[in-house]
């Protein structure tokens, strides 16, 4: 049995990570401050003698001892990193030092939660982990973007300088329950809206492309990379190699959810990426034949089904789903 810390273990993924390190027999400490993290994620865990939570915000120091550590704490959607950027970059950059003076001391296996972002919008298709990206360093996005490219260059230096065992991935576009109806994301946005019959909003003229991975998929590859040799560090692209564009998802929803839902066509975000696929080679390589295994129609079933739940069969004009930002 390993003791393993999760930071943004209450968030979306972390929580589906905590449960799975959980179910695989190890005791997890779950460090979150719920900026968007949420302990409704995480009560049905508490009961487990195993889990313990603690509220912490990783810009300042924490010390514990532990073998590993999952480094997820970081606001992930652009609603909620665009709300204050500089911490953002913040708990990217403080964040990785902090957590690696930790991995550093106590000598603990550290794994970090990059990004696809770190790419921008690029201008090679697929990705590869060889793809130095193509990113507005001053842009609305860069807070975020330019925060997970420096965190991963603390990991490097911190790997090469100080033998700090490291893993790295770069998580492409995950969905599943757990996710915040809120976040802005497109995956919520749009199934929030169709079953609220509201007009699905289309950034663009939805040609963009996006590769959608379930997070069981992604909770999978996590621990596969924390569990590879001690000198492969990555990064590793961890996502769906399928390609889909914003109206194929937006078909899809509609499909799934029996709405009648119009869509409609904004301006496309500053910055916003038009392609985004992982070459996923390198993954299915080094660990063990990893790759996506749910459908994205069996995925968002999934994902409908869990926000349905959230209202309890509430009829759809009586919920309040209007998408907005809790300050």
């Amino acid at each position: 049995m390993k003791r393993i810390l999760v930071t943004g273990g209450a968030g979306f993924i972390g929580s589906h990570l905590c449960e799975r390190l959980l179910k695989d027999g190890n005791e997890v400490i779950c460090l979150d401050n719920y900026f968007t993290g949420s302990k409704k994620n995480i009560i049905h865990l508490m009961k487990n003698p195993l889990f313990e939570v603690i509220r912490h915000d990783i810009t300042t120091p924490f010390f514990i001892e532990v073998d590993e550590i999952y480094n997820l704490a970081c606001p992930a959607s652009p609603v909620h990193y665009q709300y204050n950027p500089i911490k953002t970059t913040k708990t990217s950059v403080i964040g990785a030092i902090n957590m690696l003076g930790l991995a550093k001391r106590i000598k603990a296996k550290i794994l970090q939660a990059s990004t696809s972002e770190v790419y921008g919008d690029p201008q090679i298709h697929p990705q590869p982990e060889s793809y130095w990206g193509n990113v507005n360093p001053i842009g609305p996005r860069s807070c975020y973007d330019e925060g997970k490219r420096c965190a991963e260059t603390l990991f490097m230096d911190y790997h090469q300088q100080n033998d700090v065992c490291i893993k790295i991935i770069r998580i492409f576009n995950t969905y599943g329950p757990n996710m915040n109806p809120n976040d802005g994301r497109v995956v919520s946005n749009f199934i929030m809206q169709a079953l609220n019959g509201e007009d699905i909003t289309i950034f663009g003229d939805g040609s963009q492309t996006r590769s959608f991975q379930y997070v069981d998929d992604l909770v999978e590859g996590m621990i596969r990379m924390m569990n590879t040799e001690d000198a492969f560090t990555g990064p590793v692209n961890i996502g769906n190699q399928k390609e889909y564009t914003m109206m194929e998802l937006a078909e899809n929803i509609l499909e799934l959810t029996g709405s009648d839902s119009k869509l409609i066509f904004k301006s496309l975000p500053q910055d916003d990426p038009q392609r985004r696929q992982p070459d996923i080679h390198l993954a299915t390589a080094k660990l063990k034949g990893w790759k996506p295994e749910i459908q994205l129609k069996e995925g968002l079933s999934k994902t409908i089904q869990y926000f349905e739940s959230i209202y309890h069969g509430t009829p759809l004009k009586d919920r309040n789903l209007t998408l907005h930002l809790v300050k």
